[in-house]
């Protein structure tokens, strides 16, 4: 029998699409909070108030606003089962991810004759795929055209997708959705806590889920975010849901949200992690004691900055996200994407490629939100770069930097 050494993993600089670099006062919460079950009364009301600050971030009154425990997809998952199988999907992707959401979809409505002609890859009668080309938003146009001519009882879209760095029509979704009487469920995975919007303003869509380690910024095994209107909710009590863990009624109990109320005694659903209630209710705190709209506000800022670099540096921006730039390499070095990356991230600059077609580079800026914090990612990127062979000159790009910030100011 081999013991293995203890684990000691070195701390990175998570520039890349997600997760960003956690709040040092967020791990701090999760370290210093004492051995408590599931049910102790500090961890319900971290969990109540948990909720209510959920709803304030995401400009919302549905009282089915919570957090499925877990990572993004445990959100999108629950959000997802309101499909069964046979029903009518239209989805719209644009990238990586909004493709795995397309995935899941495709195996929520098979039948079970469908999921067993393809089970990893099912490709059921009644689900739709509307691509966007890879670098290209989702606009309100083909989404219009899409829902009219087909119809469907459900519609899915990504509202940014980090895949590509592009963000979509979720106007235009959501009035398309109204227009045509279909129920539109939306992956905000990576809008939420980085845009300043309020979903209410967008009826047509019954059903949201996001992400903990994204613009939340708690850790990646925390909460999932997801919110209901009371229309998806009474879906799911007509029809019920093929899951038990991320039933969006079930689940919604242990937050004491009973029969469409907020309640004082939660009932037992499943267990919580005391751990991930005080990360979870500490990432809140801190991003609306900052502010939403301040915070969208310094992302767009900090995100034209790492751009005007990247572009003195002889890159292309493709993205239109503010908290991630994606990105072609100069002409020298294209191809050499994946190269560029595993160079930098054996160095702890955890920067990422798209992860299908093109590859291109992306770098995020999750939570890095100070002059000197872009301008260490700029200064890593550039060494990056020079090692591969580029050529400029890495202290103008920085002095051009400077000169942003200081005009700025």
């Amino acid at each position: 029998m081999k013991i293995y050494p203890s684990l000691v993993i070195p701390e990175t600089l998570a520039a890349g699409p997600g997760p960003g670099n956690t709040d040092p006062r967020v791990l701090e919460a999760f370290a210093k909070t004492g051995v408590a079950d599931h049910m102790q009364a500090d961890v319900l009301r971290g969990m109540k108030e948990a909720k209510f600050m959920l709803r304030d971030l995401w400009g919302t009154k549905n009282v089915y606003t919570y957090g499925v425990a877990g990572t993004g997809f445990s959100g999108l998952d629950c959000v997802l089962s309101l499909i069964l199988p046979g029903d009518k999907v239209v989805a719209f992707p644009n990238g990586t991810f909004s493709g795995i959401d397309s995935l899941t979809i495709r195996m929520k409505a098979s039948t079970a004759e469908e999921l067993a002609a393809d089970s990893m890859n099912p490709k059921p009668a009644s689900v739709t795929i509307v691509e966007t080309p890879h670098g290209q938003s989702v606009s309100g146009e083909t989404i219009d055209k899409a829902l009219a001519q087909h119809k469907p009882m459900w519609a899915f879209m990504a509202h940014w997708e980090t895949g590509s760095g592009r963000i979509n029509d979720l106007k235009g979704f959501s009035d398309a959705c109204l227009k045509h009487g279909v129920m539109g469920i939306c992956d905000a995975v990576s809008s939420l806590g980085v845009g300043d919007f309020n979903i209410d303003d967008y009826p047509g869509i019954v059903a949201w889920a996001s992400c903990p380690q994204k613009g939340v910024l708690s850790l990646p095994l925390t909460y999932a975010p997801v919110s209901f209107t009371d229309k998806a909710i009474e879906m799911v009590k007509k029809r019920g849901c093929r899951t038990y863990v991320h039933h969006p009624v079930l689940d919604a109990r242990h937050w004491g949200i009973v029969d469409g109320k907020d309640v004082e005694a939660p009932a037992y659903h499943q267990t919580h992690s005391c751990y991930a209630v005080a990360a979870f209710h500490e990432a809140l705190r801190i991003i609306l004691s900052y502010g939403r709209a301040r915070k969208a506000s310094d992302y767009k800022y900090h995100e034209a900055a790492l751009r005007q670099a990247v572009e003195a540096m002889g890159c292309e921006v493709t993205s239109n996200m503010p908290s991630l730039v994606v990105l072609n390499l100069p002409g020298k070095l294209a191809g050499k994407e994946k190269e560029l990356v595993q160079g930098a991230r054996a160095k702890g600059f955890g920067i990422w490629p798209t992860l299908s077609e093109p590859v291109q580079v992306r770098i995020g800026i999750l939570n890095q939100l100070s002059p000197e914090q872009i301008t260490e990612i700029v200064s890593r990127f550039a060494d990056a770069m020079l090692e591969m062979g580029a050529e400029f000159d890495k202290n103008n790009v920085l002095n051009s930097l400077k000169g942003y910030y200081a005009k700025a100011a």
